[in-house]
């Protein structure tokens, strides 16, 4: 496998001090890795939010279906993402959207990012799954006063989609709605998303896929994808798949061989995650800080945080370009002397939990869900910027309506558009470090 990060990125170790860990069964879901050789209709790479929603589409839909993870189900980013489900899958401003693929193509993708919330919202009720939902929407926050105006707009974007108000809150109201922080200069709610347990959600796709009759194998690696009559065929390290379809769905965790079409087409992302101890209810009034809305700030490299219904609360950033113990420590710095600042009362609380994982960015900063170029029968879903708990278990429905020859739900045509190589092909994570630096810098400016 040729992955672009440091070798202890696709280890247990970013993930040893995960807070998300707790939620886990014991034992926690793990299948036994494939023996032998087995056939099948449709081959799934990948056991995250993407693959799993993609098996269970086609397996709901009668189809003969086999999913492979490389580790097991949830591994990835699926299971250390902060549970934001909302739209904003893009990198693109929607102006931007609109210019760059017309006005037709650029709604289609807006109804898209609309049924992604309510596909999430219709897994949970379908499934009956306890999730720990929270937050009307969510909030985002001016990290300097000259963001107010972007506040504005951001609102105003929603209102043209949607057709939904949005509420602005000047800084004098904030410690009114529990968003005290002299961090923060204004804010507005939006109505479209909610938060939930990451872990609990993947765990619920987990069991509604094996009751679905899919077969499934962990400690699977597919190391090589070769056609075959009739289809591919995947080979693992101790056994192999006959299938006619293939869909991958690695996302950040690719590697830039499997399938090679995708070579260079994908960037991962490190993101990261510090939760606190438990606040009581003194600390809390001390800052002011009691929302449950889940918050992302006005950055380019931008923080979320949400207070957790154990009254933890969980910061995320952006912004670190390695996988290493040094990294892995400074970063976890970083992020406590960001939290020290935004809530300078809670700066004796202790953090419990610190933990990273890889997102995916696209060169056509949009998210990825089509046919793989030069390869038939065979589709991929990737790159959602930051935003897969919504977008990644649509794209796996919209690659498996593509495999099964239906449409059932609004796929653009951006969406499928074939991914732009990076500049640096195989080197392009030494981009990072320059792009990083400028973005640190226009934050602060």
């Amino acid at each position: 496998m040729r992955r672009i990060y440091e070798p202890l990125a696709y280890t247990d170790r970013p993930i040893s001090a995960r807070y998300w860990d707790r939620f886990l069964p014991d034992p926690a879901p793990r299948y036994a890795p494939l023996r032998d050789e087995v056939t099948a209709e449709f081959a799934v790479i990948g056991g995250g939010y993407t693959g799993l929603s993609a098996a269970l589409t086609l397996a709901e839909a009668g189809a003969d279906v086999v999913l492979l993870d490389a580790q097991r189900p949830g591994w990835g980013a699926s299971g250390r993402n902060g549970g934001l489900v909302s739209v904003g899958s893009a990198k693109l401003a929607d102006d931007a959207i609109l210019r760059r693929y017309g006005q037709a193509d650029a709604e289609q993708f807006f109804a898209a990012e609309r049924a992604a919330v309510d596909l999430v919202e219709r897994y949970v009720e379908r499934l009956a799954l306890e999730v720990d939902r929270h937050s009307r929407g969510y909030t985002f926050v001016a990290h300097r006063p000259d963001r107010l105006t972007e506040l504005h707009d951001y609102g105003q974007e929603y209102t043209r989609r949607y057709g939904l108000p949005y509420e602005f809150i000047p800084q004098e109201e904030m410690a009114a709605h529990g968003l005290n922080s002299p961090e923060f200069h204004g804010a507005v709610n939006l109505p479209v998303g909610f938060a939930l347990n990451p872990m609990k959600f993947v765990l619920g796709l987990t069991r509604a896929v094996e009751a679905a009759g899919v077969r499934m194998f962990s400690d699977t690696p597919v190391q090589a994808i070769t056609p075959a009559a009739g289809g591919y065929l995947l080979q693992g390290p101790t056994g192999q798949v006959r299938a006619r379809h293939l869909l991958v769905a690695t996302n950040g965790y690719s590697s830039d061989d499997l399938p090679g079409a995708l070579a260079g087409r994908y960037l991962p992302v490190q993101s990261n995650i510090m939760v606190t101890r438990p606040l009581s209810e003194a600390e809390i009034a001390d800052q002011g800080w009691w929302s449950e809305q889940m918050v992302c700030d006005s950055r380019t490299l931008l923080h979320y945080l949400r207070l957790l219904p154990d009254r933890r609360l969980l910061l995320g950033l952006r912004g670190s370009v390695r996988v290493s113990e040094a990294n892995i420590a400074a970063t976890e710095a970083k992020a406590r002397g960001d939290f020290d600042r935004m809530f300078p009362a809670w700066r004796a609380v202790e953090t419990e939990h610190f933990w990273s994982g890889l997102i995916c960015m696209t060169r056509n900063l949009v998210p990825f869900a089509g046919a793989i170029p030069g390869m038939d029968n065979a589709f991929a879903a990737l790159g959602y910027h930051g935003s897969g708990v919504c977008m990644a278990p649509y794209a796996g429905a919209l690659i498996a309506d593509q495999a099964l020859g239906r449409r059932q739900r609004p796929h653009p045509d951006l969406m499928q558009r074939p991914l732009r190589l990076f500049e640096l092909g195989r080197w392009r994570r030494l981009s990072l470090p320059l792009a990083f630096g400028w973005y640190h810098i226009k934050d602060r400016i």
